[in-house]
C-alpha cells in the first residue's frame, strides 16, 4: 500500500481482513503471516482483525519484521491474547539472525517479551525454553494472573457475602463460586468480583448497546461473566459462552391460601355426572311406572280404588308379587337408593372435616386469567427479552398484560422481600428459575416450619446456563475442559443439593387437610340455602295454586 494514504489503506486492510476471515471460517487450521516494517501498518493490522474477529485462537499468527522489540510494546496487547508468535529479523553486513518471542497473557505492563527460539542460517531454528512454537498459552499461567469476574445474586447458584460498600470489595459464594475458585487455582489465576452498575443480567438497547453483566463483558471491563447465564442466539453475537453447566426452567411461585370451608361440600360426594344420572333415572323410572299402570291396571281404578291401591301397594313391597314389572322397577330403584344415600352418608362426613387450601395457579393461562394477580419478572433477562420479541400466542399475552400494569420487573437481589411479602399475601406470583423457587421456599421453611408458597405444575420456558466470556477469548477452551470435568462427574448437582438445605421439605404438600373439629354453621350454611330456597318455591307455588284456584272458581261463578 505504498504510496496510499491512511484512509485508502484502513479500508483495503478491512477487507483483506474480511475476505481472510472467511477462509479462516472455512478451514480447519489458518496461519496468518504478516510481513511488515511499519509500525502504523502493524497496529492497523492489529486492531482490524480483532475487530473483524479474525484472530481466533485457532488461527496461528507469526509477524515478521526487522523492527527493533522495543517497539513492538503498542502492540503486546494483541499478541498476548492470540496465538501468536513475533519474528524479528537483525541483518547486519557480516551476519544475519532472528529470534522469536511470545507474550504472555495478563502479564504487567513491565514484563518483557519471552523469548522461546533463534534461528541463523547456520544452525537454523533452535528452541531456547522447553516450550514449543505457537504454545498454548491459556493451559496454565505460569505467572499468574489477575482477573475481573462480573457477577450478580443469583440463588442458589451465587449468594451475595459483601455488596462492595464502603470500600470493602465484593464477595460472594455459592456452587457457581466453587466452581470459579476450582478454575483459577487449575489455572493458576486469581480474581476479584465487580457488579453491574444496574444490577441486571442484560438486554439489547434499541442503540445497540448491553445493559448488565454481558454490557460490562462487552465493553472489556472484565473477563469473565459468572452467571450462569441463559443461552440466547442474540447474546451470542457479542459475547462466548463456556460448556453448559445446567438446563432450568420457569415455574410460578405463589402463596398457599388458608385452610377453608366449601359450604356446599356437600354436593362433592357425588360428581355433577351422577347427580345427573340420578335424575334421569328416576325419570326414566317415573315414566316407566306411570306407562305400566295404565296399561295394566285402567279397570282397577273404577271401584274400591282406593283401599286396594293401599292395600296391594304394601303386599307387593313384601312379597315383590302382583303387578310383576312395577314391583321389580320399586324394588330396583329402593335398592339403588339405598346403596347411593349410606355411599352419600359417608362420603358427606368425611368431607365435612376436610379443609381446602386453594393454589389456583399452576399454568400460565391461570394467570393471565386472573386479573386480580400481578407478575414479577427479574429485569433484563433472557425470558424479558424473550417475550417482548414473539408476536402471537401466551407469551405475547403475558407481554400485553405488561401494558394492563399485571407485571412488575425487579432486580434478583429484591425477591427474599417480594416473596415474604406481596407473593405471600397472593396479590403477586413470581416467574422464577425452578432451583430458584426451591430455594425461597426451603428458606422460608427454615425459618417458620411452614409451607406458606407452592409452585405451578406447569414449567416453561427451559433455557440452557453456562458462563460467559469476550467474544473470541481465548479462556474458553481451558474453562471448557474443567467444566466438563465437574459437570460430568456430577459434582455440581452435588453442590447444588447440599447448598439447599430443606429442599424437599415443601416438595409434596396437600391441598387438603383434615381437622377434628365440631360442625358450625359455617360448614353446613348450604344445606340451610337449599332448605330456605325449596320451602321458599314451595310457598311460591302454593299461593299460585290458591290464587289459580280463586281465580277459576270466580270466572264459574260469574257464568
Amino acid at each position: 500500500m505504498d504510496g496510499q494514504d491512511d484512509n485508502m489503506t484502513q479500508v483495503m486492510l478491512s477487507r483483506v481482513v474480511s475476505q481472510a476471515r472467511r477462509l479462516r471460517q472455512l478451514s480447519w487450521c489458518v496461519t496468518v503471516v504478516v510481513v511488515s516494517d511499519d509500525p502504523a501498518f502493524l497496529a492497523a493490522f492489529a486492531h482490524w482483525s480483532l475487530k473483524g474477529r479474525l484472530l481466533v485462537w485457532s488461527t496461528r499468527l507469526l509477524v515478521l519484521t526487522r523492527l527493533p522489540l522495543q517497539q513492538m510494546q503498542d502492540l503486546k496487547r494483541t499478541f498476548s491474547m492470540t496465538n501468536s508468535m513475533l519474528l524479528i529479523v537483525e541483518v547486519t553486513p557480516k551476519s544475519q539472525r532472528g529470534f522469536v518471542y511470545i507474550y504472555p497473557p495478563y502479564s504487567p505492563k513491565e514484563t518483557q517479551a519471552l523469548k522461546v527460539a533463534s534461528w541463523s542460517p547456520h544452525r537454523g531454528l533452535v528452541l531456547t525454553t522447553q516450550l514449543p512454537l505457537f504454545p498454548d498459552k491459556f493451559s496454565r499461567f505460569e505467572h499468574g494472573a489477575s482477573l475481573v469476574v462480573v457477577a450478580e445474586e443469583y440463588q442458589p447458584h451465587a449468594a451475595l457475602t459483601r455488596g462492595g460498600t464502603q470500600g470493602a470489595p465484593t464477595s460472594f459464594m455459592g456452587p457457581m463460586v466453587t466452581l470459579l475458585q476450582l478454575i483459577a487455582k487449575s489455572l493458576n489465576f486469581t480474581y476479584t468480583f465487580v457488579r453491574p452498575p444496574d444490577g441486571s443480567w442484560g438486554t439489547k438497547r434499541e442503540d445497540g448497546s448491553w445493559t448488565g453483566m454481558v454490557g460490562v463483558v462487552t465493553r472489556e471491563e472484565a473477563d469473565i461473566g459468572l452467571g450462569p447465564f441463559g443461552m440466547s442466539a442474540m447474546r451470542a453475537e457479542v459475547i462466548d459462552y463456556t460448556r453448559p453447566i445446567l438446563i432450568d426452567s420457569l415455574r410460578i411461585l405463589a402463596g398457599r391460601g388458608r385452610p377453608e370451608v366449601d359450604p356446599w361440600g356437600f354436593l362433592l360426594p357425588l360428581t355433577p355426572l351422577v347427580w345427573v344420572a340420578i335424575l334421569t333415572a328416576l325419570l326414566l323410572v317415573l315414566m316407566a311406572v306411570f306407562l305400566m299402570s295404565t296399561c295394566f291396571f285402567m279397570n282397577n281404578f273404577r271401584t274400591g280404588r282406593f283401599f286396594s291401591n293401599i292395600f296391594f301397594k304394601y303386599f307387593r313391597v313384601l312379597l315383590q308379587q302382583a303387578s310383576f314389572t312395577d314391583g321389580l322397577v320399586f324394588a330396583g330403584w329402593m335398592m339403588m337408593t339405598l346403596v347411593l344415600t349410606r355411599s352419600y352418608a359417608g362420603n358427606l362426613m368425611s368431607l365435612l372435616a376436610v379443609r381446602h387450601i386453594p393454589q389456583p395457579y399452576h399454568t400460565l393461562r391461570d394467570v393471565i386469567e386472573d386479573p386480580s394477580v400481578t407478575m414479577i419478572w427479574e429485569a433484563n433477562t433472557v425470558y424479558v427479552q424473550y417475550i417482548k420479541s414473539v408476536e402471537s400466542g401466551t407469551f405475547r399475552e403475558i407481554a400485553d398484560s405488561g401494558k394492563e400494569g399485571r407485571i412488575q420487573y425487579q432486580r434478583g437481589y429484591e425477591f427474599p422481600v417480594a416473596v415474604d411479602t406481596m407473593v405471600r399475601k397472593g396479590s403477586h406470583v413470581l416467574m422464577v428459575e425452578d432451583l430458584t423457587t426451591k430455594v425461597f421456599m426451603a428458606q422460608d421453611f427454615s425459618q417458620t416450619g411452614l409451607c406458606d408458597f407452592y409452585t405451578s405444575r406447569e414449567l416453561f420456558l427451559p433455557y440452557v446456563f453456562a458462563m460467559i466470556v469476550r467474544k473470541a477469548s481465548p479462556l474458553v477452551l481451558p474453562i471448557n475442559q474443567r467444566i466438563m470435568k465437574v459437570t460430568e462427574t456430577g459434582l455440581y448437582s452435588h453442590w447444588l443439593e447440599t447448598g439447599i438445605p430443606n429442599s424437599t421439605s415443601c416438595a409434596w404438600i396437600p391441598t387438603k387437610i383434615t381437622v377434628n373439629t365440631s360442625l358450625s354453621v359455617t360448614n353446613l350454611w348450604g344445606m340451610f340455602v337449599v332448605f330456605g330456597v325449596g320451602h321458599l318455591l314451595s310457598f311460591l307455588v302454593l299461593c299460585f295454586e290458591l290464587g289459580g284456584d280463586r281465580v277459576l272458581r270466580s270466572i264459574s261463578f260469574s257464568k
